[in-house]
C-alpha cells in the first residue's frame, strides 16, 4: 500500500498542502492514504508524521513529495528511514533533491546509501568532538554524559504501549513526561527497542 506524508511550515493558513496533496494523489495514494502536519519541520512534535508511521505496515511504501517535508536534518531523515527499511517499508521521493531515491529498487537504495554515508560521517564528526571535550572535562576532574531520559520500568511501559495500535504517542509523552523525540530514541514506532533503549535495560 502507498500511503503519503505531507507538510507545510506554517499552521496560519498562509501555505496551502494542495499541491503536495495533488502530487501524491498522481503518484498512486489514496486521499484518505495521506497524513499531513502544519509545523516547522524543525519541531519535535508533529502529530501527523506520528500516526503516518505507526500506520505503516511491511510492505508499505511511504510517499513525500521532498525530502525536507519529513527530516528535521540529514540525519534524522536517515535514521527515520533506516527505521523504516528495518520494518519492510520502502520510501519515494518524487521531486527535488532526492527524487532519484525509491528504495523499493536498487538504484534508489544506492542513492539513498550516499546520503546515509554523509549523514554517518557527519555523526561520526560529532561523535568525535563531543568525546574530546569529555576527555577535556575529566582531566578537569569534572564527570559527564547523558543521563537516560527514562526509568526501566518507563521504557517497559512505552514498549507495551507502542506495540498498541491503538496508543496516542502524544498521551504516552504526557504521561511519561518526555517529548516524542526523546521516545523515539528508545523505542520504535512498533514498541521495539531501539539503541539508548538497549543500553538503558542493559545499565
Amino acid at each position: 500500500m502507498l500511503i503519503g506524508y505531507a507538510r507545510v511550515s506554517k499552521a496560519d493558513g498562509s501555505q496551502s498542502l494542495d499541491l503536495q496533496r495533488d502530487a501524491l494523489i498522481a503518484a498512486g495514494v489514496g486521499e484518505d492514504q495521506i497524513y499531513s502536519d502544519r509545523a516547522s519541520g524543525k519541531k519535535d512534535e508533529r502529530p501527523g508524521l506520528e500516526a503516518c508511521l505507526k500506520a505503516l505496515r511491511d510492505g508499505d511504501v511511504l510517499v513525500i513529495w521532498k525530502l525536507d517535508r519529513m527530516g528535521r536534518s540529514l540525519h534524522h531523515l536517515v535514521k527515520t528511514v533506516a527505521g523504516l527499511s528495518e520494518r519492510g517499508i520502502g520510501l519515494k521521493v518524487l521531486t527535488g533533491q532526492g527524487a532519484q531515491i525509491d528504495t523499493t529498487t536498487a538504484h534508489g537504495r544506492l542513492s539513498f546509501g550516499i546520503f546515509a554515508s554523509l549523514a554517518e560521517f557527519e555523526s561520526e564528526l560529532i561523535r568525535e568532538r563531543t568525546m574530546a571535550g569529555l576527555a577535556a572535562a575529566r582531566a578537569r576532574g569534572r564527570k559527564g554524559g547523558r543521563k537516560f531520559a527514562l526509568t526501566k520500568a518507563q521504557l517497559r511501559m512505552a514498549q507495551a504501549a507502542m506495540a498498541n495500535r491503538d496508543t496516542s504517542v502524544s498521551e504516552l509523552c504526557k504521561e511519561l513526561k518526555i517529548r516524542p523525540v526523546t521516545l523515539y530514541r528508545y523505542v520504535d514506532p512498533e514498541g521495539n527497542l531501539r539503541e539508548n533503549g538497549k543500553r538503558l535495560l542493559g545499565a
